[in-house]
Formats: C-alpha cells, structure tokens, sequence
C-alpha cells in the first residue's frame, strides 16, 4: 500500500466516523461588493438560522423584513392623514348644515378646484418649458383629464346629494361599493394581479366597516330618508363614479408628473363644477348669510379638500387606488370622535372593535406589496408629445425603488 492510498483510506475511514465533510454554499448577495463576504458562506450542517440571521442574509421575503414594515406604517399614516381631511370635510359640512342652513356642497368643491388649478398649472408651465409645451400637452391629452374630472365632479355631486334622500347607514354601506368597484377595475384595466392577503385585507375592513354600521344602528344615529330607493341609487351611482376616477387617476399619475395630472383635473374640474354651480346653486348662493363662521368652515373645508387631492396621488404610487379607498373606510370612526364634542354623538362598544378591524384589514392589505399594474404601452404612448422628457428621479422612480425595499434572493 502506497502513502496516498493510505492517506486515502485514512480520509475514508474518518469520513465515515464523522459523516461527510461539511459543505459550504455562497450566496451572491451583495454583487455590487465584487467578493463574497463572509456572511454570505452557509454551511449546510450548521443548525437552522433564526429568522433575524435569515433576514440578515437576504434570505426573508422583503414583506417581513423592518424596511418593508417601515414602508408599510408610512403608507398606512398617509393614509390616515387622508382619511382626516375626508372627516374634516363631512364635519365642516354638517356645521354648516345644522347650525347655519348653508348647503352649497358644489360651491365649496368649485373653490378647491379653482385653487388645484391656480396653484399647479403655472407651476406645470414652468416646469414643462413654457406655455407652447403646456398647449400640446392639452391637445394630446387633455381629453383624458376632461373625462377624470367629469367622473370627479360628478361622483362628488351624486354621493352628496344621496344623504339628503336616503338613510345615513344605508349611505355608509352603499358608499363602500367604490371598492370593489377600485378592485374589479384594477383587474380588468390595470392588469393588476392581487394577491390572497390583499383580499383578505379589503374582506377584513368590510368586515370592520359592517361593525360600524351596526353600532350606528345600536346607538339610533341612523334616520329615515325621504325618498330611499333615489338616494340609494345616487350613492350607487356616485361611489362607481369615484372608483372610476380614482383609477384613471392612478394611470395618470403613472405615466405623468403628479404636477400635471392634479392641476388639469383641477383646471377641468373648474369648467364642470363651474357649470353645474351655475345651474344648481344659484339660489343657494343668493340667500346664504355669510358670517365669519360660515366663511371659515367653508375655507377649512377647502383647505382639507386641497391637501386630499395633493397627497392622493402619491398614496397611488406608493401603493394602489385599492389601498386608499379602504384607508377611508376609518374616517367614519374619526367622525364619530368629533361628533362627541360637536354633535354630542354616543359611543357604542363595537366602536372601537370595528377600527381595529379595518387598521387591522389595511396593514394585512400591505403585508406583501401590492403588484405592480401593467400599463397599455400602446396607449400610454398615443397620450405623449414630443417634449415629454424623462421624468425626474421621484418622478421615475417606481414603487419597489421608492419604499427602499431588499430585494428578495431566492
């Protein structure tokens, strides 16, 4: 026997003594770094790895991860900020109702239109190079923020008008038909593919949503309205309304700077609520007493409505027009606490159950991220000019880059 078959035998003979050699894998997870570092070595006879060393390593999803909660509780208090200003507005609008007998609800979205267009539309010709750019931006496309105003308005007009016809919990249930309307055309228009947690999410706000209602009916916040069938029908019709219009809005905001997309929907938006107010409030606005009080609901009114429509389309792209219609869902619970101070409202157990249930509903909505929608590269492409340049970082940046998240290593 040679010394190297005896070596070999030897190898052999402590091989299998103590099992087989551990063996080592890399993972390539810092590419950029040009070398392995040592983190990345997995033995494979090491014990399993606690999930804080897997997520060390890149080895957890990125919905589990800190970086991805981080991003979850930022969309969530966007989200909530919103559904205060929609509380704000309910508010301001009941005190002008109750204790003034001021209903101009067209008046005061014509002002918060008119102040989206002064403000954005000089700021869109400055940035896109001047008022020849800004006129073919308008001949190109001026016709899709047309059609996103149009639905705005009108989906505002017909909501309003529901509660002064039908119940108010018949109001409050009717009016959660946006979101399945939001989640069918994001389907079907969007091409977006929800995950089963993301369903889960919208049943489980429903669900808080349901509870709310039922302790409105406990506490006889509820009355009848007097023609139920028509201000059903109105709610109906004005929640499909705000589902469309939330969605175009989305593809708008997608495909073009934010800047642009609000201030046209505010410009178009002055055109329409303009011409309706003409029609319909002009009586209203004759005989309204407008004192110090009046003005200043109206203004905060306008100032909650202004920033809504400012920071929406950032919730669009941080997350989906999804998402942000169930974040509104707790803006009943909102107003609830400002009715017990305001209206004297009484607060019933379940209150409390039912917005749990649907923060619990919007944080299981964003446990893993929200797909991504696909657009139609086609028409995507027949709304651009010329001159649209590659948008700015933020601009571009889409939403797996702007939640900082790690990307998943198989």
């Amino acid at each position: 026997m040679t010394l190297g078959q005896a070596d070999h035998k030897g190898k052999s003979a402590t091989d299998d003594a103590h099992g087989p050699p551990a063996a080592t894998v890399a993972i390539p997870l810092r590419p950029s770094q040009g070398s392995i570092h040592k983190d990345d070595v997995i033995s494979l006879n090491e014990p399993p790895l606690t999930w804080f060393q897997r997520a060390r390593r890149g080895l957890i999803p990125p919905t589990l991860t800190g970086q991805n909660w981080r991003h979850t509780l930022k969309i969530v208090a966007i989200g909530q900020l919103l559904s205060l200003c929609i509380t704000s507005t309910t508010v301001c609008s009941n005190k002008l109702a109750q204790e003034y007998q001021v209903s101009i609800p067209t008046t005061q979205s014509f002002l918060n239109y008119a102040l989206l267009a002064l403000v954005y539309i000089p700021y869109t010709v400055y940035r896109r190079g001047g008022f020849r750019v800004w006129w073919r931006i308008l001949r190109r496309r001026g016709w899709m923020y047309l059609v996103l105003a149009i639905v705005d308005v009108e989906g505002n007009y017909f909501v309003v008008k529901a509660y002064q016809y039908t119940s108010l919990l018949s109001a409050m249930l009717l009016d959660t038909w946006a979101i399945p309307v939001v989640v069918a055309l994001s389907y079907f228009f969007l091409k977006v593919r929800f995950r089963v947690l993301q369903y889960v999410g919208v049943i489980t706000c429903l669900i808080g949503m349901g509870l709310l209602v039922t302790a409105d009916a406990l506490t006889d916040r509820d009355y009848n309205g007097p023609d139920p069938l028509k201000g059903d029908l109105f709610c109906v019709l004005g929640a499909t309304l705000y589902g469309i219009s939330n969605i175009l809005e989305e593809f708008s905001v997608r495909q073009f700077p934010i800047y642009e997309v609000v201030g046209h929907l505010g410009l178009f938006g002055t055109l329409v609520n303009g011409i309706q107010l003409a029609i319909l409030e002009r009586t209203e606005l004759a005989t309204t007493q407008w004192s110090a009080s009046v003005v200043g609901y109206v203004l905060l009114f306008d100032i909650s409505m202004f920033t809504m429509y400012s920071v929406t389309p950032y919730l669009f792209r941080l997350s989906s027009a999804t998402f942000f219609n169930i974040s509104l869902l707790t803006s009943d619970f909102y107003g609830l606490l400002f009715g017990l101070f305001l209206f004297h409202y009484r607060i019933h157990v379940l209150y409390p159950f039912a917005f749990l249930g649907i923060i619990i509903g919007i944080v299981i909505y964003n446990v893993i991220p929200c797909p991504e929608p696909t657009i139609n590269q086609k028409l995507s492409d027949s709304l651009k000019i010329p001159e649209d340049l590659v948008p700015s970082q933020e601009e571009a940046t889409p939403r797996a880059s702007l939640d900082s998240r790690v990307s998943y290593q198989a």
